[in-house]
């Protein structure tokens, strides 16, 4: 198997942060040169809505969520079915794969949650069911939050399952928050803070609530005690509170796009996220313009809202060629999945909106 490694830029952390747990962040590197997972046509599936078989995957994998249970790594690919269809107009699915190894994947016939006729379908369809983060509970129980997409408003919802197979949606994330002021608003992309325990990261409580890092543009940050009914920290003003905004000249310029679960580390609680770089002059001269890579940030765990650290430069880039080739031609490298499995962190990741690459650490 060959390895390419990551050369690490972490000018901006000294060994003050280097403790037990976090230090091992630091070392990811790419062990394939090809995508762990790609599109297969072969899979098909009967959509009630549009009344007709559908190759649900013929176009594109990628951007996935993960888990491990009972020793396998699962998988939950955003799963297009219409490669004609411009980026955001075609339907996305979520599949399921598994592997033992968490290299080489098995995938499932059929989708596991999707638009369907349901209280959801307005969410839901025609756009899909999009970029899966999954988190598991203490008494193992799992919890879902994707992007409900129908091709007007894109908004964050959450789905619960026992199994990983059979998932219950709840509805936007943000429906009961302040009389649902957010719930008609263009929302996604949430990474629930979660710790280790039994050797797997599990739900964390902070303060006796749970706790998510959300949003694109910049960082929000909202709490919940049921895990489905999310408030949104809002600031003097009654508007969003900014936990963490884009740098000019950095590679996370344009957006600061929250990635996998969030987790607590001797150092404070680890964040990585998916920097976009501008396509303006606010770009990093470095990077191609319109690059998303991988970068991370440190938050207090007494206070979630407050940044202790965030590094100057990417932990990971495009740099193979499934990375820049695809529906996303800048280049990408989206982080959403990150398991502890055989003593090491997997990291997955969409690549061009068309693939799923791997980062591991050593």
């Amino acid at each position: 198997m060959k390895r390419i490694f990551v050369v690490l830029l972490i000018s901006s952390f000294c060994s003050s942060a280097q403790t037990p747990l976090f230090k091992h962040f630091l070392t990811f590197y790419k062990p394939v040169t090809k995508p762990v997972l790609n599109a297969d046509t072969s899979l098909v599936f009967f959509d009630s809505l549009k009344n007709t078989v559908v190759k649900w995957q013929r176009a594109d994998v990628f951007n996935p969520g993960a888990v491990v249970k009972d020793g396998k790594v699962y998988l939950f690919t955003r799963s297009e079915d219409n490669p004609a269809a411009a980026i955001g107009g075609r339907t996305s699915r979520l599949g399921l794969a598994v592997s033992s190894d968490g290299y080489h994947f098995k995938q499932f016939k059929e989708p596991v949650l999707y638009p369907a006729n349901d209280s959801m379908g307005k969410y839901d369809f025609p756009g899909g069911c999009e970029d899966p983060r999954v988190v598991e509970t203490e008494d193992g129980q799992y919890v879902m939050a994707y992007t409900s997409w129908n091709y007007e408003v894109p908004r964050l919802s959450i789905a619960l399952s026992k199994d990983l197979f059979h998932w219950q949606k709840k509805g936007p994330a943000f429906a009961v928050a302040y009389n649902g002021k957010y719930k008609d608003k263009a929302t996604k992309s949430a990474s629930m803070i979660t710790r280790m325990k039994g050797g797997r990261p599990v739900l964390a409580k902070l303060h006796g609530k749970y706790w998510m890092y959300w949003g694109e543009t910049y960082v929000n940050l909202a709490w919940s005690t049921n895990l489905y009914d999310w408030y949104p920290l809002q600031d003097e003003h009654d508007e969003l509170k900014r936990t963490m905004e884009t740098r000019p000249g950095m590679f996370d310029s344009d957006l600061t796009e929250c990635g996998p679960p969030a987790i607590v580390t001797d150092a404070g609680i680890l964040l990585l996220y998916n920097g976009k770089n501008s396509t303006t002059d606010r770009a990093d001269p470095a990077l191609a313009r319109g690059t998303y890579s991988v970068g991370y940030a440190l938050f207090d765990t007494k206070n979630p809202g407050k940044l202790i650290r965030r590094a100057s430069h990417y932990l990971l880039k495009p740099s193979l060629p499934h990375e820049i080739t695809g529906q996303y031609k800048a280049g990408t490298v989206f982080s959403e999945g990150l398991v502890f499995f055989k003593s090491r962190w997997f990291l997955y990741y969409g690549t061009a909106d068309s693939y799923i690459g791997l980062a591991v650490t050593r």
